[in-house]
């Protein structure tokens, strides 16, 4: 501990010395607290994650491919099904109705989602999300289960 015997100016002089003994002892007691008690606040939740790079996609006839970008000109969602144009009614009512025709096509079967075909989803990496999500929304509410991404391999 430091001790302060005198100063140049008298007794009766103000120090100007700050004693930090003190708070250099309360600071090593908080970081001694906080060691021990930061491992025992963070908990995780034991999760296992798939350990799969990449799986690769077989396309089928019977697949709906879509094409989600922003227009080069207004910035607005454009959605291609197959090269085919659509706005979003568009695409609800195709949509629906070719979920309908698989239905009628697979009669007794058409409870198995597995049957149905699939949605593959091409969205431009510069695509807004509320662009592709309106898409997934739409084919959803049009009865398709599966729908996915196509993306690029890393090459």
């Amino acid at each position: 501990m430091a001790m302060s015997v005198g100063a140049e100016g008298g007794d009766d002089a103000p120090m100007n010395e700050i004693n930090t003994t003190p708070l250099v002892d309360v600071m090593l007691v908080l970081l001694i607290i906080f060691l021990i008690a930061v491992p025992v606040v963070i908990k995780t939740v034991e999760v296992n994650l798939p350990k799969i790079s990449f799986q690769p996609t077989t396309s089928k006839a019977e697949n709906v491919i879509l094409t989600v970008r922003n227009s080069p000109a207004t910035g607005a969602c454009e959605v291609y099904w197959n090269a085919t144009k659509m706005n979003s009614t568009e695409l609800l009512t195709r949509a629906a109705a070719r979920f309908k025709a698989e239905a009628d096509r697979l009669g007794p079967d058409a409870t198995d989602p597995e049957l149905f075909p699939e949605v593959h989803i091409r969205g431009d990496q510069r695509t807004q999300y509320r662009c592709i999500g309106g898409v997934v929304s739409i084919m959803q509410s049009a009865g398709f289960i599966r729908v996915g991404f196509i993306s690029s391999p890393v090459m």
